[in-house]
This record gives C-alpha cells, structure tokens and sequence, in this order.
C-alpha cells in the first residue's frame, strides 16, 4: 500500500510511520520540521525512518496547497494518516495563528487533496482536549463537545466538523482519532512527563498545577499507534440513515467516525510524579501552582466505541511506560 503520513518526524507520526514500514507498507513522509521544540530530536527520528527503503520524505508544510497537491497527484495513495499538526495546550495562548496556519488551514489542504486524488480511509489526530469543560466521566464520542478551553482544542474540534462535512458532501471515509495523553520514549520535550524527567535528573524545580489535585488518561505511544493501525484499515461506512434523536459521530450517514484512544485508566499526577521519582531515583523539588487558563481537572476515555471497531485495548501501565520512557532518556541524553 502507499501511506501518506504527515507529521512524520514528530512523536506519534514517526512510530506510526515505524509500524507501517516494518508491515513492509510504503510510507511517504512530510514533516516542516519546525522548531516549537527541538528540531535535532525530529531529525533523529526522520533518520531512523530513512534507514527504511520503502520511505520517501517531503520536508513540505501541510499549509502549502500547491507542493502538498503535488505530491498527492505524485504518489496516489491507498490511505492517509493525517498526524501533522502545532500541538501544545498552553503554546496556543500566546500563538493562535501557528494553530490556524497549521491545524485549520493545514487539514482543509488535506481535505482538498483526498477531494480530488481519493483515497480508501483519511484517519487523523484529533485530541482528548475537544472535552473541554465536559464533567461527566468517562469522557464519550457520544459527548457534545461545544465547550472547549483552548484555541488548540478549538482547531481540534473544527477539524472533525470539516472532516464530517468533506465525508458528507464527497465520499470520503474519515476517522477522528482523539488521543489521550500520549507519551513515551522519543516524546515531546514540552510534555510535563519529559520536563518533569529533565528537571528531576538536573535537580531542578518542576510546576505543578491546581496544587498537584489533576488526572490524566496517560497513553502510551505502542498503544497509540496499535489503535492507528488497526483503525486505518477499519474504513467506515455511510448508514443509510441519520438517527436525529441522537445526531453524534457515531450514527452519522457519512462514512465517518471517531474514536477515542486512551489508556481508559486516569492516573492521578502526584502519584505519576512519585512513579518518575523512582525510576529516576531522585526526589521532585516541586514548586505547586494554581489551575492554568487552558487546563482541564481530569481527562478519561470511554474505549468502547474503539473496542467494538477493532478489538483493541490499551495494555500498557504507567509504571511499565515511565519506566521506559526513563530508560530512554537517560541513554538518549547519556544522563
């Protein structure tokens, strides 16, 4: 099959670019290596995939219709995995136009290039963060997700409404996957789980916010991409009716869905912290801090939709990830 993944030399794409070329699949990659973090670990990564003979790479932005369509009409692709996007809760606050060059502007390039070169299944990222203000736990597809508390969450949310209307109006199956907290080795270097690692190993001060009282359904990455996987060759199919009592994505008539990805077991962040402690062997000087704009008390995914669609459950424990992820970065940074 030919792949298309965006994002590859970022954290989710470069392990879902991995699967798809270890099951001998041809992955063309596009990535802008842009530098909201640092760029020599997305170069690392790409150059683990370019060991692979069966990837191409585009150094392209997905916000560039012309080059993006280029490659389209080049490669004619079986399935795309859209992953590219400017991530980070907090970063959206002080930089909304990355989020609209990248996340709004970027998926309607997508869109437009799957309209006119069709392809089997378009799955993208979607987030967890689409619940917002939601209370009731665990968070559902079946949820109504009108109130987010970011502008990232925001381009999120835009992104399965314009996925849903592409789908409606031309046929294009499409899967929403929103993912949980996602960590683990070759991670994010601006998620709490590497700075915390980073800052414990310096001696340095780590933030914790709302006083260390928050959750999180952490995810990690083998569990991610196995969802992926099994998703991407799972293509929906349109029903032949809309159920209008209970309009939500997963009785749409189009041929669209959305699943959430998560560990669909919160962990509570000061024991997550104590967890990192022992891997590091070293004690958190912790400095706590109020509830930040943008930030949310818990999240929780309700895994049932993903389940029933592909038999699939995350297995990793958060003891088992850190534990990993630890390894990783102390050989990765020779700690």
């Amino acid at each position: 099959m030919n792949i298309l993944i965006t994002g590859t030399a970022g954290f989710i794409g470069f392990y879902t670019a991995l699967r798809f070329l270890q099951e001998g699949h041809c992955v063309i990659g596009i990535d802008n290596m842009n530098s909201y973090y640092d760029v020599s670990l997305k170069e690392a990564r790409n150059n683990i995939l370019k060991q692979h003979d069966n990837y191409i790479f585009y150094l392209v932005d997905i916000a560039s219709y012309q080059e993006l369509s280029n490659i389209f009409k080049k490669h004619s692709f079986d399935y795309v995995v859209h992953l590219a996007a400017q991530a980070g809760v907090r970063y959206s606050l002080d930089h909304p136009f990355d989020y609209v060059h990248s996340n709004i502007v970027g998926f309607m390039n997508i869109l437009e290039c799957c309209r006119h070169n069709p392809v089997k299944h378009l799955v993208y990222a979607s987030s967890s963060s689409v619940y917002g203000l939601n209370s009731c736990v665990p968070f559902s597809v079946h949820d109504n997700v009108d109130h987010p508390v970011s502008l990232y969450a925001a381009t999120k949310k835009s992104n399965e409404l314009f996925a849903h209307c592409y789908s409606h109006l031309y046929s294009i199956p499409s899967s929403g996957l929103r993912f949980f907290t996602v960590y683990g080795p070759w991670g994010r270097p601006d998620m709490a789980y590497f700075k915390f690692t980073k800052a414990i190993l310096e001696n340095k001060t780590i933030d914790v916010y709302n006083f260390g009282d928050m959750e999180r359904d952490f995810t990690y990455i083998d569990d991610i991409v196995e969802g992926v996987y099994r998703i991407t060759f799972k293509v929906p199919q349109g029903q032949p009716e809309f159920d209008t009592m209970h309009p939500d994505p997963a009785s749409s008539s189009a041929p669209f869905r959305i699943y959430n990805i998560g560990n669909n077991k919160p962990v509570q962040l000061m024991y997550f912290i104590e967890v990192l402690e022992k891997e590091t062997g070293k004690k958190a000087n912790i400095n706590f801090l109020p509830m930040q704009p943008g930030d949310v008390l818990a999240t929780f995914a309700d895994i049932d939709e993903l389940t029933d669609a592909v038999g699939y459950r995350p297995v990793t424990s958060i003891e088992e990830g850190l534990h990993k992820f630890v390894q990783w970065y102390k050989e990765y940074y020779k700690v």
